[in-house]
């Protein structure tokens, strides 16, 4: 594999049958996001401390193809997150909330790592719109795949992004559309 970094996250995927099954093609690039890891100034917070816990978000990995060229735009992510009971709304079924947030994290590291990579100005991209449609419940004491691509581009600035979540059986969960937006200039 391309580039797979041996965190706790990675090698809890790597575990899990149908997660390695998927996270087994030859040029993949596999991580623990960026906004997993605690910052010193709180940036990032809910999902670098409050949900990264055993019983909320037991681990959250994401993967992904380099584009041919590593001057072009990432345009598809993928990610696995293990659901703890923490984020139930109802027994043994994830809070609405708890979905969207993770639908927009998801569908925000096509930024994340464009700006890593690069491609992108280093400046922050926020959300201007995201909005889910729920098809079926979210299990807790699972784990889910969440894909996210670039739908399309207006300027340099404006990004509309889909996300989808599926089980285990590639039964979809909740779809996402959304529109990201660079700021013109840092925070």
């Amino acid at each position: 594999m391309a580039g797979q970094q041996n965190t706790p996250d990675v090698s809890h995927f790597q575990r899990i049958p149908w997660c390695a099954a998927h996270l087994s093609s030859q040029n993949l690039i596999i991580e623990t996001p960026h906004t997993r890891l605690p910052k010193p100034d709180h940036e990032e917070a809910l999902m670098a401390q409050t949900l990264n816990r055993p019983d909320a978000i037991a681990a959250f990995a994401v993967f992904y193809t380099p584009p041919p060229s590593p001057s072009d735009l990432l345009e598809e992510v993928g990610a696995f997150l293990t659901l703890g009971p923490m984020l139930n709304g109802w027994k043994g079924i994830c809070h609405g909330g708890i979905v969207m947030t993770i639908l927009d994290e998801v569908c925000g590291q096509l930024a994340a790592i464009n700006r890593a990579r690069g491609v992108v100005k280093d400046i922050p991209m926020m959300t201007a719109y995201l909005n889910v449609k729920f098809v079926a419940p979210v299990r807790t004491g699972t784990t889910v795949l969440v894909r996210a691509w670039m739908a399309r581009r207006e300027g340099s600035r404006k990004y509309f992004v889909e996300g989808v979540m599926e089980d285990e059986g590639k039964r979809v969960l909740a779809r996402a559309e959304g529109l990201f937006i660079q700021l013109k200039e840092k925070l």
